[in-house]
């Protein structure tokens, strides 16, 4: 049995302390009033800031017209009253602007934390689709890692947790990061009044979002809280075959809702940021980059026990067949990141393209950065079958996956929270930790309270002495199995 050590634990329980304090000087450190979001402003200036420039261009456009009104005002009274009115339109446009500023400025810790959030949960949920998948298929090879897998799995409770509550406090209205929350978006008549939203109110409305918010979590935590428990129960069932069916029927019934469910949450969570913008593709597209990240996750903590002597059945060849999944579905990710980006930038239809141009316009670095560490990366350090099966080539690949697929998700959530106002400081690094911290904790303790191997599967010596024939015979350059 592996055991759960007790630096491995200090240093988890570090990083969740370290991220939590970071976090909480994130939201002190909000400004709260339009003052202080116009002094930001005017530092901005001062740094050269590109957005505050452009406002520093219009308020500058305001002054000039200011003074030209004043010479005149002597001879032209009519046009000292066009100066009043200007001058009060400038200030005006000055508040609302401030205004704007000071919702994303509070917006930047709930959305580091957001970010953070939902790439870990993503990780966790897609880890399971992928385990259930497994069990559906009826795989040799990946028996061995089904404990991994499941240890993984358990970060999907705490995470779930923080986000029930962001979820709470988003209906609370304790946060602007969803617009179509806010007062008189739905209400015709209202200054906030949005037709575009409120043509979407039968799916877009507080109470619906809410429950089926709740729903998802429920879901999901359900079917893995009844499949660890009877994974566990396979070990040592009287009638082993018997078990193994009811949890294959389980994970088919999984595998439909989690499809429905991953759709449907990635409107609500994701989409619904950019309430007027819409994609029949953005439910595969979040999909395809959280796979990718859970395969990696899958792989990483598997060399990591293997080198701890806590897997001795898993060999190179099962290292190799988590790389070609790394692999191929970065592939699949590129296909559907192309596909979508192409159709919108070829129809060229406002509501749609106005997605991308924020995205290319406020966040070009990351926004091209993250295809070249999603696929250029991978395709170059994993096509070589050989570099597949050595574990420190899939880290490297790896790392660059996991930094690249963060900077999916910061790309999807930001530019609609915290628009020109993004920067990688102490709210999305603290986020980080704090559930990085949380994630090598719960993952771990989860491992220690099982056997290394579920003895009581079918296909466990299948998987045992699984090789890849590749592998075994590098020196006669065959390729087949």
């Amino acid at each position: 049995m592996y055991q759960f050590s007790g630096k491995l634990k200090t240093f988890s329980l570090a990083l969740i302390a370290l991220g939590l304090i970071g976090i909480v000087i994130s939201f002190a450190s909000a400004p709260s009033t339009i003052d202080e979001a116009k002094e930001i402003i005017a530092h901005q200036s001062s740094h050269g800031d590109d957005h505050a420039n452009t406002h520093e261009d219009v308020k500058e456009t305001h002054q000039s017209t200011d003074a030209h009104h004043s010479q005149e005002d002597a001879h032209h009274s009519e046009v000292k009253k066009e100066h009043h009115v200007e001058t009060a339109h400038g200030e005006h446009h000055d508040d609302a602007h401030a205004e704007h500023v000071l919702h994303q400025l509070q917006n930047k810790p709930w959305s580091a934390l957001y970010v953070s959030l939902f790439f870990f949960l993503g990780i966790s949920l897609l880890v399971l689709a992928f385990y259930a998948a497994q069990r559906v298929a009826q795989s040799g090879w990946s028996i061995v890692l089904f404990r991994v897998m499941e240890a993984i799995t358990a970060n999907l409770v705490p995470t779930s947790i923080v986000m029930l509550i962001v979820v709470i406090a988003a209906a609370m209205h304790m946060n602007h990061m969803f617009p179509w929350m806010a007062e008189g978006v739905f209400t015709v008549g209202h200054e906030n009044y949005d037709p575009i939203v409120d043509g979407k109110s039968w799916w877009i409305n507080l109470p619906g979002w809410t429950i089926r918010s709740i729903v998802y979590l429920a879901i999901w935590n359900a079917y893995r809280w009844f499949i660890r428990k009877n994974s566990i129960k396979e070990d040592t069932a009287n009638d082993n075959n018997k078990t193994f069916k009811l949890n294959y029927n389980v994970s088919v019934g999984f595998i439909f809702l989690f499809m429905l469910t991953e759709s449907m949450m990635s409107w609500d969570w994701i989409m619904g940021l950019d309430p007027h913008w819409f994609s029949t593709l953005f439910g595969w597209y979040v999909l395809a980059s959280l796979l990718v990240s859970a395969l990696t996750v899958i792989a990483f903590v598997t060399i990591y026990l293997r080198s701890k002597g806590a897997l001795p059945a898993v060999n190179d060849s099962h290292i190799h067949d988590l790389a070609k999944f790394m692999f191929g579905f970065s592939v699949f990710w590129t296909y559907l990141w192309f596909a979508q980006f192409m159709l919108i930038w070829y129809a060229d239809i406002p509501e749609e393209t106005t997605y991308f141009v924020a995205r290319f316009n406020e966040y070009k670095l990351p926004f091209l950065a993250m295809v070249v560490m999603n696929f250029v990366f991978p395709i170059l350090l994993l096509l070589n079958s050989d570099f597949k099966s050595m574990p420190w080539f899939v880290l490297i690949g790896g790392v660059v996956i996991l930094a690249g697929h963060y900077v999916d998700i910061f790309v999807m959530v930001m530019p609609a929270t915290v628009g020109a106002q993004w920067s990688f400081g102490i709210p999305e690094f603290s986020a980080l930790l704090f559930f990085l911290g949380i994630f090598i904790y719960t993952v771990f303790s989860a491992f220690a309270k099982a056997n290394p191997l579920p003895k009581g599967n079918p296909y466990l010596e299948e998987s045992t002495h699984f090789h890849y024939y590749n592998i075994e015979h590098r020196g006669e350059g065959s390729d087949h199995h």
